[in-house]
């Protein structure tokens, strides 16, 4: 079967596949960036790793490829999902990790304010949280 756009519903399960396995080892990645210090790239795989699973997410509720963009609550309204202002607190908070991640002078005041490993844990937990709700509300194959 073919999508609006003449594309195998095959392709996007493989897509959505590499989306889900791709957020796994970011939020693995974040982890072990905890572990060794560097707590400022921890929250941007964070970022990566919610980003990607929504991308998923998103793939498997449309069945086309997701936009090209790092907007986390505009993929998880794209994906149909039903958040609680307090998720999407979060998800803005997470974002904001994106930023900091990509561009030279957010980073270093990024870096100033928040490298701390007790933020970094806070937040890896959130991220932890956010990803288990987020697999548990996506829709199903």
């Amino acid at each position: 079967m073919k999508n609006s756009k003449g594309i195998k519903n095959n392709s996007f399960n493989k897509n959505t596949r590499y989306w889900l396995d791709s957020s796994e080892k970011d939020f693995q990645a974040a982890q072990s960036l905890l572990k060794s210090k560097h707590y400022s790239q921890c929250l941007f795989f964070c970022h990566l790793s919610v980003e990607k699973l929504l991308k998923g997410i998103v793939t498997q509720t449309i069945k086309d490829y997701p936009p090209f963009t790092h907007d986390l609550r505009k993929l998880a309204r794209i994906a149909g999902l039903d958040l609680s202002p307090s998720q999407k607190k979060v998800l803005d908070k997470i974002f904001s990790f994106n930023i900091v991640g990509r561009y030279a002078g957010a980073k270093l005041e990024f870096y100033k304010k928040y490298n701390k490993k007790e933020y970094a844990q806070k937040y890896l937990k959130i991220t932890q949280d956010l990803l288990l709700w987020l697999k548990k509300e996506s829709p199903k194959k």
